[in-house]
């Protein structure tokens, strides 16, 4: 393994150690949200920039490193910067989170992925090689499979950068756009699991489907082909 490689993976180790050593989850519950949702509405009053710089820099890293409180951070947007806003900055940080760790994947750790998850990941590669745009937005649309995981299974793939962006950035609105409204109501929400209700997950796999239409489509028209 490269310097290059080494140093970059001892950052990362040590980020997520003393995210987990300095207890940083007690920042990120519904708990900590409500109780701190005034002091963040104030500050952000008089701190505009500063803020949803901060913002996105936090979900950025957090989305990066696959560590845990995308769901609270999502409602965080919410809570400060209301439904619409939120909703555009956590989209915009978590997309450019996931970009971060798919390009990562890609130019320097993938054998310590491939090592790590191949096996896990066969199956998603093989499908986002022959499928590309529609199987990573079903991927995004249907809570499947970890967020995480879709990111380095891309990295692993010849995938194209623009088509994991674009593709990430469209995917996650649904499901982002929930917390967030989630968050602007706050005072309503008593669990994490009222957010993401029945009814909305088959919504969300609906939409999935909805994506998957072209890739059946193919397979269909490539079928009927072989078999005449």
């Amino acid at each position: 393994m490269s310097a290059k490689k080494i140093v970059i993976a001892v950052v990362g180790i040590a980020a997520v150690a003393l995210f987990f050593y300095f207890d940083l989850r007690h920042f990120l519950t519904l708990e900590a949200l409500k109780a701190n949702r005034q002091t963040l509405q104030d500050y952000y009053a008089a701190n505009k920039l500063i803020t949803v710089a901060a913002f996105m820099a936090i979900y950025i890293v957090q989305t990066a490193l696959s560590l845990p409180g995308a769901a609270i951070l999502s409602m965080a947007a919410g809570a400060i910067f209301g439904t619409i806003m939120g909703t555009l900055y956590a989209n915009i940080a978590a997309t450019a989170g996931a970009t971060f760790a798919f390009l990562v994947v890609r130019y320097l750790l993938r054998d310590m992925v491939l090592n790590r998850f191949g096996a896990r990941l066969e199956g998603m590669n093989r499908e986002l090689e022959a499928r590309g745009f529609n199987y990573l937005l079903f991927l995004r649309l249907v809570p499947l499979f970890p967020f995480f995981l879709i990111n380095l299974a891309a990295g692993l793939t010849r995938l194209p950068l623009r088509t994991f962006f674009f593709g990430t950035m469209l995917g996650i609105i649904p499901g982002g756009f929930v917390y967030v409204n989630a968050g602007a109501s706050l005072a309503t929400i008593d669990s994490l699991s009222g957010i993401a209700s029945p009814r909305v997950l088959v919504s969300f796999a609906l939409l999935g489907l909805f994506a998957l239409i072209p890739v059946l489509y193919n397979r269909f028209k490539n079928r009927k082909q072989t078999s005449a």
